[in-house]
């Protein structure tokens, strides 16, 4: 990467996914923001004075000063942009931004089921990035770039050294989901409180079918879908941040616990990403004591990037079972994506 950083845009950079990009993007080596967009409501005030901000750490000082502009790509003047915009926004917003030669790295579920539009993790499967080039047919000169769901993430990272090493046959998950991945204000305190509600509309489907295309075979440009079956139940529960996902799996190749905790605790990313700024190190820890991981003391992990796995055992029905943390807002949201530009800027250069 040349010594001069890319000039970025972050879009609807006041919610609390793009609070989450602004935060990792400040003094990131690669990057540089140069604008920020917003709603009617916020364009046109300061980022400071409209953003009510979220995080732990401060709101870095360039952005406090910085105008909250339209989600326009004439104004946003950059070549590459963080996508934080609801799904429905993101729909009609994320192609324009395409179309006149901007690189969109979305957060958003709007093309994640399109057949040219890769749902990336670079320690899992950067070779579909080349699917991208595919949309040169929409007459884009640019493209668009997605993350997966959230708590499709860790289930996802975890999973991929078992396809290799043995294979999948059968998966059956059971999420236990943060607050935070519910955006800002979420769920209504009066509903959450001394409670679980074990409903999130739409992410069952998202959890059953988006790793299933992320572990697929990239052949002739088009991916295969990986041919495993994947059941998925779903709950909220009243933790800030940090999915928790009892996984249990049937192995292609039934193996001894001692070996798949080998191979979990030795995964490594593909060499072509293994170096990058926000990679995660380790990809995953694989922790050994009877209670973690924990959302609490384990989802800042390498910076909030790796995925933990623990309870790791043999299951009477499945081959084993275990359960995986993914810091829903960084390793699922704002932290994937900025990966992801990394991945998209070494292989294809942007300037």
């Amino acid at each position: 990467m040349a010594a001069e950083r890319l000039r970025v845009a972050v879009l609807g950079a006041t919610g609390s996914v793009g609070q989450q990009f602004v935060a990792l993007l400040d003094g990131h080596p690669w990057f540089e923001v140069a604008s920020l967009t917003g709603s009617e409501r916020t364009t046109g005030s300061r980022y400071g004075e409209s953003c009510h901000w979220l995080l732990e750490t401060p709101m870095p000082a360039w952005a406090r000063e910085m105008p909250v502009l339209p989600s326009d790509p004439e104004t946003a003047g950059a070549a590459l942009a963080f996508s934080a915009l609801p799904a429905d926004q993101a729909r009609e917003i994320e192609p324009r931004f395409a179309q006149a030669g901007t690189w969109v790295c979305s957060n958003a579920s709007a093309f994640r089921r399109e057949p040219d539009v890769p749902i990336l993790l670079p320690e899992v499967n950067p070779q579909h990035l080349a699917l991208a080039a595919a949309q040169r047919q929409r007459g884009w000169k640019g493209g668009i770039i997605c993350n997966p769901n959230c708590t499709s993430t860790g289930l996802t990272v975890a999973l991929k050294p078992l396809q290799d090493a043995f294979g999948l046959r059968q998966v059956f998950a059971v999420s236990l989901q943060a607050l935070s991945g519910a955006g800002y204000p979420g769920v209504p305190s009066m509903d959450i409180l001394d409670n679980v509600i074990p409903y999130i509309a739409g992410e069952e489907d998202k959890l059953e079918w988006e790793p299933r295309k992320m572990l697929g075979q990239l052949d002739a440009g088009a991916i295969h879908l990986a041919e495993f079956g994947i059941s998925a139940q779903v709950n909220r529960v009243a933790v800030t941040a940090g999915h928790l996902v009892c996984l249990a799996v049937a192995l292609e190749k039934p193996a001894a616990i001692e070996r798949v905790a080998q191979v979990l605790q030795d995964y490594q990313s593909p060499e072509v990403s293994r170096a990058l700024p926000s990679a995660p190190q380790p990809v995953i820890v694989l922790r050994t004591e009877t209670d973690r991981p924990q959302p609490r003391l384990d989802r800042r992990t390498g910076n909030g990037m790796t995925t933990v796995v623990g309870r790791l055992r043999g299951d009477a029905i499945f081959d084993a079972k275990m359960v995986v943390l993914s810091h829903n807002t960084i390793r699922g949201a704002a932290g994937g994506a900025i990966f992801n530009a990394e991945l998209l800027v070494q292989q294809f250069g942007l300037s």
